[in-house]
């Protein structure tokens, strides 16, 4: 028990400046609704004359997070390559699992479009009306097409 001493202490320091910080900023922010200009985007001291044209879009700060995972993730490899025959197998299965986690993460970030920066894609409108055989197919029965037809 000696040994997690030091690590529970820690711990619940960490618990009391939580709380405290809370507290805090609950008792001496301030409680009035913040003005115009304390809404309006800071600009080195400029005044801004007109709205931005428009925010910056979720991709960038994809982008971003995909910079953080490859920048965490080369400051790991580094000290493991220098005592990577000191690890062993431990070693190996340790950044196998930890490069599968940054995978993980990469491939979430993928799904999401952070690597699309094409336009927006939109969907066509529908041309024609729609009816229940351009929509639906027919159990059992066989798309026609012009070898059919031809026979």
């Amino acid at each position: 028990m000696n040994d997690y001493l030091p690590i529970i202490v820690l711990l619940m320091l960490g618990v009391v400046f939580v709380a405290l910080s809370f507290v805090a900023s609950s008792l001496f922010a301030p409680r009035k609704r913040p003005t115009v200009a304390k809404l309006a985007p800071y600009e080195c001291g400029i005044v801004p004359d007109r709205e931005p044209p428009q925010r910056f879009p979720v991709r960038f700060y994809l982008v971003a997070m995909i910079f953080i995972i490859f920048d965490i993730e080369i400051v790991f490899l580094y000290p493991w390559a220098v005592v990577f025959h000191q690890l062993r197998a431990f070693g190996l299965v340790e950044i196998l699992v930890f490069a599968a986690v940054v995978f993980v993460s990469f491939m979430y970030l993928v799904s999401h479009g952070a690597l699309d920066w094409g336009p927006a894609k939109r969907l066509r409108p529908v041309t024609g009306a729609r009816t229940t055989e351009s929509t639906v197919t027919r159990v059992g029965s066989r798309p026609k097409s012009r070898s059919h037809e031809a026979a």
